[in-house]
């Protein structure tokens, strides 16, 4: 986490109550950052979903409900934070189309060819092939504050 976010983060922890959560982390929404960062910002976005392959490449543990993240635009700067509230791992051609609308990009057809596209692209930079069966991490997310 950049020092930008860690100290949005300590500032937003620090009116909150009880004991600072141990889960937190900092990242970009896919290939437009800002755009999606502003639907979330917006209230139209609320879930994500993720490659597993990507995850089981660079080490990295599996988002948990009550997970917090700190959301940046383009350019790392925080813009909002998000809590985590449900984790689902599916096929990509299982992903009901509730979920992929609450991505809020667009319809279900929509979601579909974006997803296709950004992980051909993201698995061919990790020497893997995309295929409609692989395995993502779903997540749905409630936003909790918003930088000002």
């Amino acid at each position: 986490m950049n020092q930008a976010a860690q100290l949005y983060w300590d500032e937003f922890w620090k009116a909150q109550e009880g004991p600072k959560t141990p889960s937190v982390s900092a990242w970009q929404f896919g290939d437009n950052p800002d755009h999606l960062a502003q639907l979330v910002i917006d209230g139209v976005k609320n879930a994500t979903c993720s490659s597993l392959i990507v995850y089981e490449k660079e080490k990295e543990p599996l988002p948990s409900i009550e997970d917090y993240s700190v959301i940046l635009n383009g350019k790392d700067e925080p813009l909002a934070i998000i809590k985590t509230t449900e984790v689902k791992l599916m096929p990509m051609n299982e992903v009901p189309e509730d979920f992929a609308v609450a991505e809020g990009e667009g319809d279900y057809q929509y979601w579909k060819k974006a997803h296709e596209e950004f992980f051909t692209k993201e698995l061919k930079e990790y020497g893997e092939e995309f295929s409609e069966d692989m395995m993502l991490v779903c997540e749905r997310f409630t936003l909790v504050d918003v930088k000002k």
